[in-house]
């Protein structure tokens, strides 16, 4: 039986060396035909995948520095925007205030002159009484007193 278990096992050994040989045959074939081949696609397509993946990273980062650059020139115009708008609310301002000014003056000129001639009339009001005083009380003692004060003159 051992005998017989050695013979099949031989057997079996002798009738797999061809499909040993053709296996290793296959195997250096594969070795120099394909896997070189194989090998330098793959590196080369990691080469490019890498590469396209950094071309990508720089474009994100060109896309952000820019992002930045517009978002900088934004806050600039805004700024001056801001300033010319605070410029001209203070030029409104003063242009509100020397139109106040103006008009006060020229209230205080008329209240002035207003003042002046009530002065005035009341000035020639006061003359115009002591002169009509001095008459009215002329025509009253004449009146009252008619004929004394044709003795006295």
């Amino acid at each position: 039986m051992a005998d017989d278990l050695l013979r099949q096992i031989g057997d079996l050994v002798l009738g797999s060396v061809p499909t040993m040989i053709i296996f290793l045959v296959l195997v250096i074939a594969y070795r120099y035909i394909l896997y070189g081949s194989l090998v330098k696609t793959l590196s080369d397509r990691r080469e490019r995948t890498t590469g396209a993946i950094e071309a990508a990273n720089a474009a994100i980062a060109e896309a952000d520095a820019r992002t930045q650059e517009y978002e900088a020139k934004l806050r600039a115009a805004r700024g001056e925007i801001f300033h010319h708008r605070e410029q001209r609310l203070q030029q409104w301002t003063a242009e509100k205030d020397r139109a106040l000014a103006s008009a006060r003056l020229a209230a205080q000129e008329r209240v002035a002159q207003a003042k002046a001639g009530i002065e005035a009339e009341a000035a020639s009001a006061r003359q115009h009484i002591e002169k009509a005083a001095g008459l009215l009380a002329a025509q009253v003692l004449q009146a009252v007193l008619p004929a004394r004060v044709e003795e006295v003159r």
